[in-house]
């Protein structure tokens, strides 16, 4: 349920004449994919090792190498929203001057991100949580060098909206017990709400590595229609 009515208003918006986001699926799935690739991969051995667990009472009850069918989804539906917001914002709104904040964004969370990786390296969520954030940014920033992390950063801001209340179920807010536990002795235990603060940082580094491919291929994708 969660699911669903994360993304079924922006599936049925991409469809929308002044904004033809359907026309880009193709790339999104392409970028969602890949980018899925190493974070199941994390998903599953963090699953094993007993860093987080999941509440099969709240799901289907199907489970592929450790994960419920929905934490399979939950990598294709949120980016989803993601990138559709990203692309609405883009559309629609001159957001060009927020580049002059790359270099702001970059170097503070790097540095923020590094002395929580070195304080805390014996919590392996908080660690691998800022490993692949410092090594997305540099990437990004220094190497692919792009010019549109201040963008993507608030519209990631934005989507906090509803990153509350979706992440706030799964972790426990309103329901009786969590949907997705976290062993205390493996992240910082700062939550807002009830939501650990990593979860917020993880999914800024997922969105932002599946906007850099969905652009990647959308460039490929427009070049090959012209």
């Amino acid at each position: 349920m969660i699911l669903f009515f994360t993304v079924i208003i922006c599936f049925i918006t991409s469809f929308d004449s002044r904004i033809l986001f359907n026309r880009y699926f193709g790339s999104f799935i392409k970028s969602a994919i890949l980018v899925a690739i190493p974070f199941i991969s994390w998903d599953i051995w963090f699953t094993a090792k007993g860093v987080w667990w999941f509440n099969t009472d709240y799901t289907l009850g199907i489970v592929i190498a450790g994960l419920p069918l929905e934490e399979w989804l939950f990598f294709i539906f949120i980016p989803f929203s993601c990138v559709f917001t990203y692309f609405c914002f883009d559309k629609f709104f001159k957001l060009g001057w927020l580049s002059a904040l790359n270099n702001l964004i970059v170097f503070v969370s790097v540095i923020i991100c590094s002395v929580m990786a070195l304080l805390h390296y014996d919590k392996i969520y908080t660690l691998m949580t800022a490993i692949a954030t410092i090594a997305t940014l540099i990437y990004l920033h220094f190497i692919a060098q792009v010019d549109w992390i201040g963008k993507a950063s608030l519209v990631f801001t934005i989507l906090m909206l509803g990153f509350f209340p979706v992440n706030g179920v799964l972790t426990g807010t309103g329901i009786e017990t969590p949907i997705v536990n976290y062993n205390p002795g493996d992240f910082l235990g700062i939550r807002i709400l009830t939501i650990p603060i990593e979860d917020a940082v993880y999914g800024y580094t997922q969105f932002l590595l599946v906007l850099y491919f969905f652009k990647r291929f959308k460039h490929i994708d427009d070049e090959s229609k012209k």
